[in-house]
């Protein structure tokens, strides 16, 4: 009977580690210093939507994580997003600002033009793409439709330094004199992208200044590499889209700084 008792015993102890299987330990969901956040999502109708569904009439959408305890970094977060599409270039003091200017702007349109059945659309978001223990990467987008032929488009990144609460520039991962190299590496990965030979012209389908490949500021820090995005317009027709540029850390490993925050990407 002994035995039987203590095979019984192990068999339910079993069962019931088995089930702990798979279940996340709350207390191990990251390093201990990444950031708290919540996601907060700001939804203003215009005031003659009536009963019409969103994609009808005219709407303002914009979902962002607010961090905890964060202020600097939750005002650069307010800062990109209402930078997207600031109508007279400087950026609002906050989304509730923009949000109402953008109500207000077609408000006023409808006033002009009471017949036109044309409505505005305004939808943005802020997106947390990876933390650790002195990264946190967000993705800031958006589009919108204020009349025209087509709407706009816009992404643009955060790296932000979470141990000095500042946002990474290029000159803090690089060394010094690093613009050229770079420029030639980043040039050679994109006539790859773009199938163009080493001594094709970038005089006809780019508006790179003085028809020279430059990288843009525009970039994400993933595991693989630099992420680098031009927008619409940046250097191609509207047509063509954005285009995107990764450059693998294998490939500028020798003009990193050494122990930044991507040092232990670049090994």
């Amino acid at each position: 009977m002994k035995i039987n008792s203590l095979i019984c015993l192990t068999a339910v102890s079993f069962l019931f580690a088995s089930c702990q299987w798979g279940v996340p330990n709350k207390h191990q969901e990251g390093p201990p210093d990444t950031l708290a956040y919540t996601y907060k999502t700001i939804h203003e109708r215009a005031a003659d939507c009536g009963n019409k569904p969103d994609s009808a009439c005219t709407v303002v959408q914009v979902k962002y994580p607010v961090f905890t305890g964060q202020k600097t970094l939750n005002d650069s977060v307010t800062r990109k997003l209402t930078g997207l599409f600031a109508m007279d270039g400087k950026p609002d003091s906050s989304i509730e600002l923009m949000s109402k200017k953008f109500l207000q702007a077609y408000t006023d349109f409808k006033k002009s033009d009471p017949r036109s059945a044309m409505y505005f659309e305004l939808n943005s978001q802020a997106k947390v793409i990876i933390q650790d223990s002195g990264l946190t990467s967000l993705e800031i987008s958006g589009y919108t439709f204020q009349g025209g032929a087509h709407g706009s488009s816009v992404t643009v990144f955060i790296n932000w330094n979470t141990k000095i609460n500042k946002d990474f520039a290029l000159n803090d991962l690089f060394t010094e004199g690093y613009h050229h190299k770079l420029d030639s590496i980043a040039e050679k990965i994109f006539r790859k992208d773009e199938k163009l030979s080493d001594t094709a012209s970038l005089a006809n389908n780019y508006f790179f200044k003085d028809n020279k490949f430059a990288l843009n500021d525009n970039f994400l820090i993933t595991p693989i590499g630099l992420k680098f995005l031009y927008n619409q317009y940046e250097i191609k027709p509207y047509a063509a889209g954005t285009t995107t540029l990764v450059i693998p850390y294998s490939q500028i490993k020798s003009l990193l700084r050494p122990n930044t925050v991507v040092a232990k990407y670049a090994k």
